[in-house]
């Protein structure tokens, strides 16, 4: 019994590590074809639309409904004291430092990393990614180069959009359902965010993206048994997306708590 124990432990020990070691295999060869030429800015320009114009439509509907309901659930506490003004403060502080950034990082990561896992998977499968490198083209620097450039730069852009509709949800509840004025929600909203609290929401994105895009085109280019294997390739990297994410934003967190108190 505990032989067997042993044996399946280690297989998922070393199983982690294998992963672990073929993400940043994947990822040092896309940074360093991320420098090289040539670049092929169209195919950067179409992963940039998936990834960031085609989720505006989501991005908005969570986040609006995110403000909504952070509103609502600080109103029912701030009431009971009397200090519904702070409630603007509150749930800017929260979109901007925390909540626009990770949830805005997990639509992408299930709706845009899925879809990129499923296309390389598919592509594996059907060996177009063996043709590529019959023609001498180099799969990362083809594949993998427009997604991470894509993800990187776009991430921070939907998250800032994102963090303005949660403000304003938190908006229109706080001035249409509480009664608050809007110049005052509007004068603390922006008195309660320094440049700080903008800068470390938004620095955390890029990472998120680069995330995203190395662990779905890794689980992408090694699928293995035909459709059910790309089935299981992007349930993995929506997993594993989201554990990366929410423990690099814990990483962030707590480093950006010394360095910025």
């Amino acid at each position: 019994m505990f032989d067997n124990l042993f044996i399946i432990v280690g297989r998922h020990i070393i199983s982690f590590f294998y992963f672990l070691g073929g993400l940043a295999n994947l990822t040092f060869k896309t940074i360093y074809f991320s420098f090289t030429p040539p670049y092929k800015k169209d195919r950067i320009l179409e992963q940039a639309k998936k990834a960031g114009l085609d989720s505006l439509p989501l991005v908005s509907l969570i986040a609006l409904f995110i403000g909504f309901i952070f509103a609502l659930q600080t109103a029912y506490f701030m009431q009971r004291i009397g200090s519904e003004l702070y409630i603007a403060s509150l749930v800017a502080l929260s979109i901007v430092r925390e909540l626009g950034p990770v949830i805005t990082a997990l639509v992408v990561a299930g709706r845009v990393g899925a879809a990129i896992t499923a296309e390389i998977g598919s592509m594996q499968v059907t060996e177009q990614i063996d043709a590529l490198e019959t023609f001498a083209t180099n799969p990362v620097k083809y594949l993998v180069v427009p997604r991470f450039l894509a993800l990187s730069l776009m991430l921070p852009i939907l998250t800032l959009y994102a963090d303005a509709i949660g403000i304003l949800g938190s908006y229109l509840i706080c001035v249409f359902r509480l009664g608050i004025s809007s110049s005052i929600y509007l004068r603390v909203t922006f008195e309660a965010l320094w440049y700080k609290d903008i800068f470390t929401g938004l620095s955390k994105t890029i990472f998120f993206g680069m995330i995203i895009a190395i662990i779905s085109c890794y689980e992408g280019f090694n699928v293995k048994g035909g459709a059910e294997g790309v089935g299981r390739a992007t349930t993995r990297s929506v997993v594993f997306s989201f554990i990366m994410i929410i423990v690099a934003d814990c990483v962030f967190t707590a480093l950006f708590y010394f360095i910025f108190p």
